[in-house]
C-alpha cells in the first residue's frame, strides 16, 4: 500500500488490532444450489465493459445475444432453473443493448440504453413477460452516438442520467419525457458514473484519464484529478464518508485501488496494488456495513475489504474463490436480502460459457437466530425522497430509510405514469439534440437508417389508419344521403 507521506512501522502495526475487532472478518461467500440458479441463458458476448445484469427483489434482467437488434430477458426470481429456448424477450432496440438498470422506486420499471442512440423505459408486467415486448413506455432520443451508461437518481423518483459516446451526459426528467440538462465537460468516453447518498453530487471516470466531481444540476466541475500514475477505470462514492474509491491500473500495469477525499482530488489518500491481472476491476460498496467488494471481469474471485475513516483506511478481509469466470455481476438491493440467514450482500454472477446466472450470498456467521441489529442498520428503502421537479429546483434530501427487522413486505403504492409525447425538437443548453448529426461511422449510418425506417413505418401505419377512417366516414355520409335524400 502506498501512502502519502511514506508509511512508517507504527502505521503498519495499526492493521492488527482494528482487523481483529471487525465483525465482518469471517464473512464468507455461499453459492446457491443449482436449482436456485438460472440456466440456459444466451448471455451477450458483447465486450463492452459493463455488468449486463440488473436485479431487484422481484426480477433478474440479463442482456442476451440476439441477431438483428438488441434484447434482454427479465426473469422473476421465483422462476429459477432452466429457461426454455423461446423465453420472451424485451426486444425493441435496433442496436446492441449496452446497459440496463431497475428503477429503485418502481420495481416493474427498467431502463435500457443501446448502440441505436436511444434510452428506453419499459414496464414489466407482474409475474414477468408472456410474450416478446417491443413497445417501450418511453423512447428517449437526445444522444448523437451510442449510449453506454445509464443511472437512476438515488432519491428522486423521475430522474435518469445517460452517458453517450458523444462524451455528453443527459439528465432526463421522466415526468415530461424530455432531457432537461446536458453535462458537457468530458473530452472522451465516460467510463462510469456514481452518486453520493442524496444525489447532490455526481462523480465520473473518463477515458481522458480524469476523475471529476460534478454538481449535476449546474454541470459545473467542483473537483478534478488528472490520474497519470493511477489510470482510473471505475469510481464509487463511499456513502457519507466524503470519500471516493477508484479502481484502475498503475504505471506498471498492475490493478490498483485508490481512496480519495471528494473535496481534494490533488492526490489519493491511499493507493493499493491488487494483482497483475488484466481484467477490469468492478467495485461494489455497501454503505451499511462499510464493506467494499472487488470483482474482476474474467476472474472467478471476489475480494472484500472493510473501509474505515482512520488509518489504514482499507482492511483486507477475505476472498471468495470460484473457478468459473464472471462476465458481469448484478447486485440485490438491501430489502431483498435474507436477514434470517445474516446475508449482507448478494451477487448474481453471469457465467457466459455455461449460460448460467449464479447467486452468491455474502454471509456473516452468527450463532443466534435473532435479528442482528448491528449488521442491519436503517437502510435506503423504496420510497422516493422527492419528485423530479423538486430535485431540479435545487432541493436535496437524504433517502427515506426503512428497517429490515420485520422483513420487507410493504407494497409500493406509487404508480409510474409516462408522459404523452409528441415528436418535436429537443433543445438543451440552446442546442437541438435531434437535429441532423452527420454519421461518423458505417454503424452510425446504419443506426440512422433503422431509426428512419422505424419512423416511416409508424407514419405509414398512421396514414393507413386515417385512410380507413376517411372511408368509414364517406360510407356513413352516403348511407345518410340514401336514407333521407330530401333532408340532406
Amino acid at each position: 500500500m502506498n501512502e502519502h507521506p511514506c508509511r512508517d512501522s507504527s502505521k503498519q502495526m495499526s492493521w492488527r488490532p482494528t482487523y481483529r475487532s471487525s465483525k465482518f472478518r469471517n464473512v464468507y461467500g455461499k453459492v446457491a444450489n443449482r436449482e436456485h440458479c438460472f440456466d440456459g441463458i444466451p448471455i451477450t458476448k458483447n465486450v463492452h465493459d459493463n455488468h449486463f445484469c440488473a436485479v431487484n427483489s422481484k426480477f433478474v434482467a440479463v442482456v442476451t445475444e440476439s441477431a438483428g437488434g438488441g434484447s434482454f430477458i427479465v426473469i422473476p426470481l421465483t422462476q429459477s432453473g432452466r429457461l426454455e429456448s423461446h423465453y420472451p424477450k424485451v426486444c425493441g432496440h435496433q442496436g446492441n443493448v449496452l446497459d440496463i438498470k431497475w428503477n429503485p422506486f418502481f420495481e416493474n420499471i427498467i431502463a435500457s440504453c443501446s448502440e441505436d442512440t436511444s434510452v428506453r423505459v419499459w414496464e414489466i408486467p407482474e409475474g414477468g413477460l408472456r410474450r416478446n415486448m417491443t413497445e417501450a413506455v418511453l423512447e428517449l432520443y437526445g444522444h448523437s452516438r451510442r449510449v453506454g451508461l445509464i443511472e437512476w437518481h438515488p432519491t428522486s423518483s423521475g430522474i435518469l442520467f445517460s452517458a453517450g459516446y458523444d462524451y455528453k451526459i443527459l439528465i432526463w426528467n421522466l415526468e415530461i419525457g424530455e432531457p432537461v440538462k446536458m453535462i458537457d465537460c468530458h473530452t472522451d468516453v465516460i467510463l462510469s458514473m456514481t452518486f453520493n447518498t442524496d444525489g447532490s453530487l455526481l462523480a465520473t471516470s473518463c477515458k481522458d484519464k480524469k476523475l471529476r466531481v460534478i454538481e449535476p444540476r449546474s454541470g459545473s466541475v467542483l473537483q478534478q484529478a488528472s490520474c497519470k500514475n493511477h489510470r482510473v477505470n471505475r469510481v464509487v462514492f463511499l456513502g457519507n464518508m466524503k470519500r471516493l474509491l477508484t479502481t484502475g491500473v498503475s504505471r506498471w500495469n498492475t490493478r490498483q485501488i485508490a481512496l480519495w477525499d471528494q473535496e481534494d482530488l490533488s492526490m489519493p489518500i491511499v493507493e493499493e496494488d491488487i494483482d497483475g491481472l488484466s481484467g477490469l476491476l468492478f467495485p461494489f460498496y455497501d454503505a451499511d456495513t462499510h464493506m467494499l467488494y472487488l470483482a474482476g471481469k474474467g476472474d472467478g474471485n471476489i475480494r472484500y475489504f472493510e473501509i474505515t475513516t482512520e488509518k489504514p483506511y482499507l482492511q483486507y478481509l477475505m476472498e471468495f474463490r470460484s473457478p468459473a469466470p464472471q462476465k458481469g455481476l448484478g447486485v440485490m438491493p438491501k430489502h431483498g436480502l435474507d436477514v434470517g440467514a445474516c446475508e449482507v450482500f448478494r451477487f448474481y454472477k453471469l457465467v457466459t460459457l455455461k449460460g448460467l446466472i449464479e447467486p452468491i450470498s455474502m454471509i456473516v456467521p452468527r450463532r443466534s437466530d435473532t435479528y442482528q441489529e448491528d449488521i442491519y442498520p436503517m437502510t435506503a428503502g423504496t420510497e422516493p425522497a422527492l419528485s423530479a421537479s423538486e430535485w431540479l429546483s435545487g432541493i436535496n434530501r437524504d433517502p427515506v430509510l426503512m428497517s429490515l427487522k420485520d422483513g420487507y413486505h410493504r407494497p409500493n403504492q406509487l404508480v409510474f405514469k409516462a408522459p404523452v409525447k409528441e415528436k418535436k425538437s429537443v433543445v438543451v443548453n440552446g442546442i437541438d439534440l435531434l437535429e441532423n448529426v452527420p454519421p461518423r461511422t458505417e454503424n452510425e449510418l446504419l443506426r440512422m437508417f433503422f431509426r428512419q425506417q422505424d419512423e416511416l413505418r409508424r407514419l405509414k401505419e398512421e396514414l393507413t389508419t386515417k385512410d380507413v377512417r376517411i372511408r368509414q366516414l364517406e360510407l356513413e355520409l352516403n348511407n345518410l344521403k340514401n336514407v333521407s335524400p330530401n333532408n340532406v
